[in-house]
């Protein structure tokens, strides 16, 4: 993930950006790549017939990964590319995004489950907050893009330049997962959502970390708000990929 962004925005794109967008650039893809996906893999999953089973376990190994690892791959990483950041903040803001969301929506559960049963939890309570959810979801881009609507107009190459390296590395992630599975020899609703499930980002954590370590307004955030833009297409046409491409892996064993 680092050398990719690095490689591009750092040098090759570096006569088009210059050195201080470059770096707050590569912070924000660094950003994106650390934050393995929680959500949008299960529609991935479910486009390609995927072990659901497999795809859940996946998912459970993602939350541990962010909860833990998320703070010091970041950390790391923006290091290596030496990009200082106050190390507090980016603990903070793993704590404010993930550690409390996920703690009140465990105990949330656990007493509405105690008061009104798993039946009214799964068919009444559940449906009722999809639509806040996508809610929060528009309002929060809505307000990204306000902010950063001028920088995407007046300087679409620079969008251009951060979205090659974003798609190149999500092609390669995707390929090295699917392509080792096959290597392997193992069941294609494995196969597919294991090269998936490693190629997408948890990008609402990605854009909530760059808002709080850079602002705003700032490079980095614009960088996650590209990852947002292509998260997407790119996927869909990953789904596409190893739906037509079944037939490299063994037939499912029937039980």
């Amino acid at each position: 993930m680092l050398m990719f962004s690095w490689l591009f925005l750092k040098f090759i794109f570096a006569p088009y950006i210059g050195p201080v967008l470059g770096s707050q650039y590569v912070a924000g893809a660094i950003l994106l790549g650390a934050a393995p996906c929680t959500a949008m893999v299960f529609v991935w999953s479910y486009l390609t017939k995927g072990d659901p089973a497999y795809t859940l376990v996946q998912v459970a190994i993602n939350d541990i990964v962010i909860l833990f690892l998320y703070a010091p791959i970041v950390i790391f990483q923006l290091g290596v590319a030496r990009i200082q950041i106050p190390y507090d903040t980016v603990l903070l803001s793993v704590v404010l995004f993930v550690v409390i969301p996920l703690t009140l929506g465990y105990y949330t559960r656990k007493k509405l489950i105690e008061k009104k049963g798993l039946e009214w939890f799964e068919s009444n309570f559940l449906p009722s907050l999809k639509p806040w959810a996508i809610i929060g979801l528009l309002l929060t881009l809505i307000l990204l893009f306000s902010y950063q609507g001028d920088v995407i107009l007046k300087l679409p190459l620079h969008i251009l330049l951060i979205a090659i390296p974003l798609t190149i590395q999500t092609y390669v992630i995707f390929f090295i997962g699917y392509l080792w599975a096959k290597k392997w020899k193992l069941e294609y609703a494995v196969a597919a959502p294991a090269g998936l499930i490693g190629a997408s980002n948890f990008f609402e954590l990605a854009v909530a970390v760059a808002i709080s370590l850079f602002g705003l307004s700032s490079g980095a955030a614009l960088a996650t708000v590209v990852g947002v833009l292509e998260e997407v297409p790119i996927m869909l046409s990953l789904v596409y990929i190893a739906n037509r491409t079944q037939h490299w892996f063994p037939k499912a064993s029937k039980v």
